[in-house]
């Protein structure tokens, strides 16, 4: 039992080093990280599932609980537009700490129950809205990095493009590199709308290094790539030591990654 806890206890401490090692600039943000809850679900695949009032059940819970529980600082809900799954859904929440998590979910009830003070008609409502959808989920929780940008809030979609980097995770790579990456390239992209940047904090991946590119439209995507390589032009002008830069970047990472394309909903969508 004592080998086991002090193996708990290693890997504990080997996340919090890797965690803080790439956050090293926390000062960069004005009231430190944030911690995100990433939620994937999916489409009830029933065909007889009756979607004719998913958006107003779901813009119902939005304006009567998520929007009035502070612990909630930034919520939203994102459709497949590229995913491997075409039935899946991001819901995404935003809170100040770790602790905030499980108190917001304790907010929801007493929020629930306040909108719904009858409970038959709070559970009828409640069915209603878990009918759109497979009880088959996943979560995962990630820990904010010092470079973004917020997106401002729209009254129509947006593309947000996710990149999930898996992270080498040995002292070869410097995390000075990305932060010098970000200030000369990403953050001067003109067709970025939002970027956020996280690390694994709690799920499936330990590697885990997320990327939130925000645009209007998807064509912008294939833009901002264009441009990227511009503004790294302009940023190492030597082509030499251009490459140079790029591969002492890519020591921080495997080389694997994936990409998935999601839609925001407006009307879900809380900043």
């Amino acid at each position: 039992m004592k080998t086991i806890e002090k193996l708990l206890i290693a890997l504990a401490l080997t996340l919090w080093i890797n965690v803080n090692t790439f956050a090293q600039d926390q000062a960069a943000t004005d009231d430190g990280p944030v911690f995100v809850t990433m939620t994937t679900m999916h489409w009830n695949p029933d065909p007889e599932t009756d979607f004719s009032d998913w958006l107003k059940t779901e813009k119902e819970y939005f304006e009567k609980v998520t929007s009035k529980n502070d612990l909630i600082l930034d919520s939203g809900l994102y459709t497949h537009y590229f995913t491997p799954d075409n039935s899946e859904l991001m819901r995404v929440n935003v809170y100040r700490s770790w602790d905030d998590i499980e108190k917001a979910q304790e907010e929801n009830n007493r929020l629930l129950k306040e909108a719904w003070p009858d409970e038959k008609a709070r559970q009828a409502f409640l069915k209603k809205q878990g009918s759109y959808y497979s009880p088959q989920h996943s979560d995962e929780i990630y820990v904010s990095l010092p470079y973004y940008m917020p997106a401002s809030k729209s009254d129509k979609p947006m593309i947000y493009y996710m990149k999930k980097s898996d992270l080498s995770m040995n002292p070869e790579g410097n995390p000075e590199n990305f932060k010098e990456y970000y200030d000369k390239v990403t953050s001067k992209n003109s067709k970025l709308k939002g970027y956020y940047t996280m690390r694994h904090r709690w799920g499936s991946n330990s590697r885990d290094l997320v990327e939130v590119f925000v645009f209007d439209k998807l064509g912008d995507i294939e833009d901002a790539f264009a441009e990227e390589g511009e503004l790294m032009a302009q940023a190492w002008p030597d082509e030499a030591k251009r490459e140079a830069f790029d591969k002492e970047l890519g020591k921080l990472f495997t080389g694997k990654h994936a990409d998935y394309i999601y839609r925001s909903i407006p009307e879900l969508q809380k900043n």
